[in-house]
């Protein structure tokens, strides 16, 4: 191509702008993916490295280190992978001093990030922290840390930005990034507010004697362990009683993360009497989105994008003893659903530990199948969250701002 460079530039040889991007979790490394492409439209000659999955390749970041090996959650999760986040931080570490990039981008992950924000700190890398830290709900003192170690925030809940501008932090509310480009909504204005209008079956209202139920157990693997193993006792229970009902048998799609290998699902469901209806359904959750009239889905960002597709759902999460006990002891808020904690009510039912039985899964389950005034209700509960949150734009407002933290120089 005449006059191209090998950095991108049109008529010099203009060094790249290097850009190093830290998201330790599978919708981190989602929303991550969205910010770099957004960035790259933006500004020519980026140069983007650090620690991802699977979203951030495929956008071009040079992967210095996997981020599902690191990537778990509670106490005693940790202390099985903390030689892992070991080498991870010496990774950063290694990459902030022989790079010295021109832009740490913190992505979530706050245990581990703010590790990184630190070194970087001490080198003059200036560091943009996009979506939040949820200081709101446990672990208040973060915010000091922060103001000390972040030189931008880029929250995508309303009600953050007062904590960071408490404190003098620089911060702008961006929105969410699960709004930016919608596939399963129709997207032509017609509906004021947002109905949820899908392109394909979720909305035939079909009878509840014969549902179609997704199984959301995670994406990561402990996690997965601890609640396919419920969900699949669960649906059990289920096909049992819809047939005493006297209706057809439910189907059942389990949704395999891009994380998740397919084997590791089928070893487990393999374990299990098997459903007359069951399929894995790769491809993210979208797909299982389409196909089901109700979701059962494990604690994570996952049940936020069910409630702002209006699908009615529960939400359940285990974790070990010792997780739990220091969080009821920590957390400044009553619900775990982010949906909940929005609506300020529980209007998704939440079943913690003990009551994430599959006995009492499969009982709140089929008792709001059962209930169509109520379901109908609850959807249109579920859409008011979307108003909330603003419309899309977030991963284009962040890179607004990671793109004018960059120097010209």
């Amino acid at each position: 191509m005449p006059g191209a460079t090998p950095y991108g530039g049109k008529n010099k040889m203009t060094p790249p702008k290097a850009v190093m991007i830290i998201a330790g979790e599978s919708s981190g490394d989602h929303h991550g993916a969205k910010l770099v492409k957004a960035m790259r439209q933006k500004k020519e000659g980026l140069f983007f490295c650090g620690i991802g999955g699977p979203g951030l390749e495929k956008e071009g970041v040079r992967i210095a280190f996997d981020a599902s090996l690191i990537s778990v959650v509670g106490i005693t999760e940790i202390l099985g992978v903390f030689p892992n986040i070991l080498k991870g931080l010496a990774t950063v570490k290694r990459l902030l001093k022989g790079l010295r990039p021109d832009l740490l981008i913190l992505i979530d992950f706050p245990d581990f990030n703010l590790r990184a924000a630190a070194v970087a700190k001490k080198m003059g890398v200036p560091v943009f922290y996009y979506i939040s830290p949820q200081v709101w709900a446990w672990r208040q003192g973060r915010v000091k840390k922060i103001a000390k170690l972040v030189d931008h925030m880029a929250v995508i809940f309303p009600f953050e930005t007062a904590l960071y501008e408490k404190e003098g932090i620089p911060v702008t509310f961006v929105g969410h990034p699960l709004l930016d480009g919608d596939p399963l909504l129709d997207r032509d204005g017609s509906a004021s507010p947002p109905q949820r209008v899908f392109k394909d079956a979720a909305l035939k209202n079909r009878t509840s004697s014969n549902p179609t139920i997704g199984l959301l157990p995670g994406s990561r693997g402990k996690e997965i362990k601890r609640h396919l193993p419920e969900m699949m006792r669960a649906a059990l229970i289920l096909e049992k009683k819809f047939l005493e009902k006297g209706g057809q048998f439910p189907e059942f799609l389990i949704s395999l993360a891009g994380s998740v290998e397919r084997d590791d699902i089928e070893a487990i469901v393999s374990e299990h009497p098997p459903l007359k209806h069951l399929k894995i359904v790769p491809g993210g959750v979208e797909q299982t989105f389409r196909k089901s009239d109700f979701i059962i889905a494990v604690s994570g960002t996952v049940t936020l994008e069910t409630a702002l597709a209006g699908i009615p759902h529960i939400i359940i999460y285990k974790m070990s003893a010792i997780t739990h006990w220091l969080a009821r002891a920590l957390a400044k808020v009553e619900y775990i659903g982010i949906a909940n904690l929005i609506a300020e009510s529980p209007m998704i039912p939440e079943l913690i530990q003990k009551e994430a039985s599959p006995e009492n899964i499969a009982r709140v389950t089929f008792d709001m199948l059962n209930d169509p005034e109520k379901l109908r209700a609850f959807k249109e509960t579920l859409l008011q969250t979307r108003k909330t949150l603003g419309g899309g734009g977030a991963s284009d407002g962040a890179a607004n701002i990671a793109v004018g933290m960059i120097k010209t120089s």
